[in-house]
C-alpha cells in the first residue's frame, strides 16, 4: 500500500506547473506570527472548484509543516477524508490524497500548518529594527515570484487567481497591515485579532502582511482613496515626498489607463530588511528604505529621483500586473517592462526638469549590454522550474522590455499607443494575459502588423547592429546580430529605422525587414558632391546599435563638436562606438578620439555614461597596456576637468537637479583617477564633516565623491580615513547614507583593506540586503575579492539561499576579470557548486571575462595606441 501511495504521489513530481483538475476560488487565511520565537502558525480554508475526476489535490507548499489530521475536504456537506499528505520539498508541492474521488464542483479544503519566520527575506520572514534602543522583530511577506508557498499552502501560480479574506492574530500594541482595509479588531488581553475586507481577485504572489511598530503620514487622492506611507517610528517626515508622488501618480495613471485605481486604500511601507528594491503587493506596497524615504538634509538628488521612479514603477503595477496579470512567468516582462517604461512617463509628467526620457537611455544601455551576450535570453523565456524564475528579474525583462515598448510607442505614435493600452487594461481586467494578447489589441487599434514586428524582439534573444555605408547618394543598410564577443549571431529583426541628414527637418523612416536594404538620399545630400552628416536611429528610440563607415563617423564627430545633434543622439553615437570597441569591431584609438568631442558637454546623462565608459577603458588598459595607465589617467582628467570646473564644488543657488547629480559623479571620477587637487579638497571637506555632521561643506550630493577621495589614500599603514568612515557608517540610521558609504569603502586600492572590508560586509553591522553595495571593489583588489568569494561561498549560500541577491556576488566579483585563464579557474571552481538559480548568471559572468580577454588582445595589437594616448594626455585645450 505504501509503495502504491508513493507511486501515486510521484506522478506529480518534476512538473513545472500544477495540474489543472482543481481551481482555487477563495482563501480564508488566518496567521499568527510569534515575533519572539520567530515562528508562525495558521489555518487556511480554500474554496476549490474540482473540474475533473481526481482523488488528489496538488498545491504548493515549502518549508511548512502541515498537520495531516487537520486536512479536510467538505463538498456539499459531504466530508471526504484524506489518506495522507506528502510534502515534496524538491518540487515545493503538497500532494493530498483522498479515500475516494472528489465530487465535481466547489468544495472547501481546510488545513492547519506552521512554519518559521526566516531571515532570508522571502516568504514570511523577520526583519529587525530598533525601538527605544531595544532590538525588535517585525514580520514581513515577500512572495514574488514563488514564495507565498512558504507562508501558507496555496496554488502559487499567477494564473490561479482567487479572492482572499485575511485575519491576523498579533500583539495588541503592534500595527498589522494587509492588502485591504481593516473591518474589525478584537482585543483579547495582550493579543488582538485583525480582520480585513475581502480582496478582489488576485494572484498569490501579491498577497501581503506586515506586522510591527510604525509611524505613518497620510493623504487622500481627489477620488477619496486613502494613501499612507509607513516607516520606522521617528522617520515619518521622510515619507512625505513619496506620499506626494504616490497621490499624484494614482491620478496620472487613472487618466492614462482610463481605469481608476481598484482598491479603497494604498499603503506603502519601508522595510529595514528587503531583498528587492520594492514589491507591488496589491494595496500594500513594500519597499527598501532607500527606495521610499527621502531626507531633505541627508539624501542626495539621485536618492530623490530614485524614490520618485520606484514609487511610480510600483504603482504602475497596480494596473499592469495586479489588475491584469501575466499568465505565467514567461511573460514577466509584461509586468516589469511596462512598469519600467510607464514609471518614466509619470516621472516626466511630475518632474519635467529632470529630463528623465534622456536618462532612460541608461536603461536601454544596460539592456543592450546584457543582451549583447551569447548567454542572454529572450524577453519571453521558458520557465520550467520555480528555481529558474529569480534569474529573469534582470535587465532583459526590465530594461530591454521597457526599451522595446518605447520603440513600439514611437513607431505607432503616443496617442494610438495610449488608446490601445487602455483597451488592453479594460479587456483583461481581473484576469490574466499573454504577450500576444497585448499585441493583438495594439494591432486592432493601430492597423499595423504589431504581432509580426514585435515577435522578432520578444521571442529571440539579442538585437541587431545595423552597418551603414554611403555609396554616392545611396545608403546601404545591413543588419546582423550584435555580440560583444565580436562574432555575429544568426538573428534577424524587423527594425523601425529613422534617420536625419544634416538637419532634424529632414527625417525619413522605414522598416528594415531583410538582412540588406538601400535608401536613396540624393534629395538630402544636395547633389552628388554634398556630404552632410547622417544620423540613424533618431533620438535612440529603437533597440539596436549602428556601425557607420569611416566617412559617416567622421562627419558625426564633427557634428557633435559643432553642437548640431540632440542630447539623445550624441549619447547613442558614443555608446554604440564603445560597444563596438569592446567587441573589437572598432579600435580603442578611435573610441578615445571620439571621447574628446564630448569634453565641453554639459548634459548629465551623456557625461554619466562617459564616466562609466572611462572607468571600463581604464580597467581594460591596466591589463592590456599598464605602461599607458598614467597617460590615460591624465587624458581622462583633462576630459572631465572642464565640466567639473564649470560646476565647482559648492552648489549654486537655483541650480538644476541634474547639475547636482553631475557634480558628485564628476568629482568621484576625478578622485578615482587620482587628481590631486580633487583628492586634497575632498579630504579637507571630510575633516570638516567629522567635526560637524551638518557642515555646509559636505551636502549630500557631494558625500560619495568625498568619501571616495578619502579612500584613495587609505592603506594598511594609513587607515585613519577608513576608520573614520566606518564611524560615520555606525552613527547614521539613514539607509541611503549606509549604502553610499559601503560603495565608497569598496573603492580603496589597498587589497589588505579590501579584505578587511569584505569581512565587515558579513558582520552583524551590515544588513545582508546591503552587502551587495560593497562588492564592486577597486581594480587593484579584484583578486582579493575573488579569493574572499571562494573562502566564503558556503556562508553566502546559507545567508542568501536561492534568492537573486546571491547572483550579485558572482557578477560583481567575476565579471571584471580579463584573462582566459581566470575564466577557466572560475568555471572549475563552480563546476561542483552549480545550482539552477546561479547557472545563467555564472555563464554570463564567464562570458564577460572572455569578452574582456579578447578586448585585451585586440588592444595589445593596436599600432598607434601609445602615441594616441600620449598625444591626448598632453593636448592643450
Amino acid at each position: 500500500m505504501a509503495d502504491q501511495q508513493k507511486q501515486s504521489y510521484s506522478q506529480f513530481r518534476g512538473q513545472p506547473r500544477l495540474p489543472k483538475f482543481a481551481i482555487p476560488r477563495h482563501y480564508d487565511l488566518k496567521l499568527k506570527p510569534d515575533l519572539v520565537a520567530c515562528k508562525f502558525c495558521g489555518v487556511v480554508k480554500i474554496s476549490v472548484d474540482v473540474v475533473s475526476d481526481t482523488k488528489f489535490l496538488v498545491l504548493n507548499a515549502a518549508e511548512l509543516s502541515i498537520n495531516p489530521k487537520s486536512v479536510v475536504f467538505d463538498a456539499n456537506d459531504k466530508v471526504v477524508e484524506s489518506v495522507g499528505v506528502e510534502l515534496c520539498e524538491e518540487d515545493e508541492i503538497a500532494v493530498v490524497e483522498f479515500k475516494e474521488s472528489l465530487p465535481i464542483g466547489v468544495g472547501l479544503l481546510s488545513m492547519e500548518f506552521d512554519g518559521t519566520l526566516n531571515d532570508r527575506m522571502k516568504g514570511f520572514y523577520r526583519s529587525t529594527y530598533e525601538h527605544n534602543a531595544v532590538k525588535k522583530n517585525m514580520a514581513v511577506t515577500q512572495f514574488e515570484p514563488a514564495d507565498a508557498r512558504r507562508c501558507f499552502p496555496c496554488w502559487d501560480e499567477p494564473a490561479r487567481k482567487a479572492t482572499f479574506k485575511i485575519a491576523l492574530e498579533v500583539p495588541s500594541e503592534l500595527v498589522a497591515l494587509s492588502n485591504m482595509p481593516i473591518i474589525e479588531e478584537k482585543v483579547d488581553g495582550d493579543l488582538k485579532t485583525v480582520y480585513y475586507q475581502e480582496s478582489p481577485i488576485m494572484s498569490t504572489y501579491l498577497v501581503a502582511v506586515v506586522v510591527g511598530l510604525f509611524d505613518y503620514v497620510e493623504d487622500h487622492t481627489p477620488d477619496g482613496i486613502l494613501v499612507r506611507v509607513y516607516c520606522q517610528v521617528g522617520k515619518a517626515s521622510q515619507g512625505k515626498f513619496a506620499l506626494d508622488v504616490a497621490v499624484k501618480t494614482l491620478g496620472l495613471y487613472k487618466e492614462y489607463f482610463e481605469v481608476p485605481y481598484s482598491l479603497p486604500k494604498l499603503d506603502m511601507i519601508a522595510i529595514p530588511d528587503f531583498a528587492a528594491g520594492a514589491m507591488e503587493n496589491y494595496g500594500l506596497v513594500t519597499y527598501r528604505e532607500t527606495a521610499l524615504l527621502y531626507d531633505d538634509k541627508h539624501s542626495a538628488a539621485a536618492n530623490k529621483q530614485r524614490v520618485a521612479i520606484v514609487v511610480a514603477h510600483e504603482l504602475a503595477h497596480q494596473w499592469f500586473g495586479n489588475l491584469v496579470t501575466m499568465e505565467w512567468w514567461t511573460h514577466l516582462w509584461l509586468n516589469e517592462g511596462f512598469a519600467t517604461w510607464v514609471s518614466y512617463l509619470a516621472a516626466d509628467s511630475l518632474f519635467p526638469e529632470w529630463q528623465v526620457w534622456t536618462q532612460f537611455l541608461e536603461q536601454s544601455t544596460e539592456g543592450l549590454r546584457l543582451d549583447g551576450l551569447a548567454e542572454s535570453h529572450p524577453i519571453e523565456v521558458d520557465i520550467n522550474h520555480a528555481g529558474e524564475i529569480d534569474e529573469i528579474f534582470d535587465a532583459i525583462s526590465y530594461r530591454k522590455g521597457a526599451s522595446v515598448i518605447r520603440m513600439l510607442q514611437s513607431y505607432l505614435g503616443p496617442e494610438c499607443f495610449q488608446r490601445a493600452l487602455a483597451s488592453y487594461i479594460k479587456r483583461y481586467a481581473c484576469s490574466n494575459a499573454k504577450t500576444e494578447d497585448l499585441w493583438s489589441v495594439l494591432q486592432e487599434e493601430s492597423g499595423e502588423p504589431v504581432n509580426k514586428l514585435m515577435n522578432s524582439w520578444t521571442k529571440q534573444k539579442g538585437y541587431p547592429v545595423v552597418s551603414v555605408n554611403l555609396r554616392d547618394h545611396i545608403l546601404v543598410f545591413e543588419q546582423s546580430q550584435f555580440l560583444l564577443s565580436g562574432s555575429h549571431g544568426d538573428g534577424q529583426w524587423i527594425i523601425p529605422i529613422t534617420l536625419i541628414c544634416g538637419s532634424y527637418d529632414t527625417r525619413k523612416s522605414f522598416l528594415l525587414q531583410t538582412k540588406n536594404d538601400t535608401l536613396d538620399v540624393k534629395e538630402f545630400l544636395g547633389g552628388s558632391s554634398g556630404r552632410p552628416w547622417i544620423k540613424i536611429n533618431v533620438d535612440q528610440t529603437s533597440f539596436f546599435r549602428v556601425k557607420y563607415d569611416d566617412n559617416l563617423s567622421a562627419m558625426l564627430r564633427a557634428a557633435i563638436e559643432r553642437k548640431c545633434l540632440s542630447t539623445s543622439d550624441k549619447y547613442g553615437i558614443l555608446d554604440d562606438h564603445f560597444a563596438l570597441s569592446m567587441a573589437c569591431q572598432q579600435s580603442l584609438t578611435s573610441l578615445l578620439s571620439l571621447m574628446t568631442a564630448y569634453r565641453e558637454e554639459h548634459d548629465y546623462t551623456i557625461l554619466s555614461n562617459l564616466i562609466g565608459i572611462a572607468a571600463k577603458v581604464l580597467r581594460i588598459v591596466s591589463d592590456a597596456a599598464p605602461e599607458l595607465l598614467n597617460d590615460l589617467k591624465l587624458f581622462l582628467i583633462n576630459l572631465f576637468q572642464y565640466s567639473a570646473e564649470r560646476l565647482g564644488w559648492d552648489p549654486k543657488q537655483g541650480e538644476s537637479h541634474l547639475d547636482a547629480m553631475l557634480r558628485g559623479e564628476l568629482l568621484t571620477a576625478l578622485s578615482v583617477l587620482g587628481h590631486e587637487i580633487t583628492l586634497d579638497e575632498g579630504k579637507k571637506r571630510f575633516h570638516l564633516f567629522l567635526k560637524d555632521r551638518n557642515t555646509p561643506a559636505l551636502p549630500p550630493d557631494l558625500r560619495r565623491a568625498v568619501y571616495v577621495a578619502v579612500m584613495q589614500n587609505v592603506s594598511k599603514s594609513n587607515r585613519s580615513g577608513y576608520d573614520s568612515l566606518l564611524q560615520v557608517y555606525r552613527e547614521t540610521d539613514l539607509s541611503q547614507e549606509k549604502t553610499r558609504i559601503l560603495g565608497s569603502l569598496a573603492s580603496c586600492p589597498d587589497p589588505e583593506i579590501i579584505r578587511e572590508f569584505l569581512n565587515f560586509l558579513f558582520s552583524s553591522e551590515v544588513r545582508s540586503q546591503d552587502a551587495v553595495f560593497g562588492l564592486s571593489v577597486s581594480n587593484e583588489a579584484r583578486e582579493t575579492a575573488w579569493n574572499w568569494l571562494q573562502h566564503n561561498w558556503d556562508q553566502i549560500c546559507k545567508t542568501y539561499g536561492a534568492g537573486f541577491l546571491i547572483t550579485r556576488f558572482i557578477s560583481a566579483i567575476v565579471s571584471p576579470f580579463s584573462s582566459y585563464e581566470k575564466a577557466e579557474e572560475v568555471e572549475h571552481y563552480f563546476a561542483s557548486r552549480m545550482k539552477p538559480y546561479i547557472a545563467r548568471t555564472l555563464k554570463q559572468s564567464i562570458e564577460r571575462v572572455h569578452i574582456n580577454a579578447a578586448w585585451v588582445r585586440s588592444i595589445q595589437s593596436e599600432k598607434n595606441l601609445a602615441e594616441t594616448v600620449r598625444e591626448l594626455a598632453y593636448r592643450k585645450y
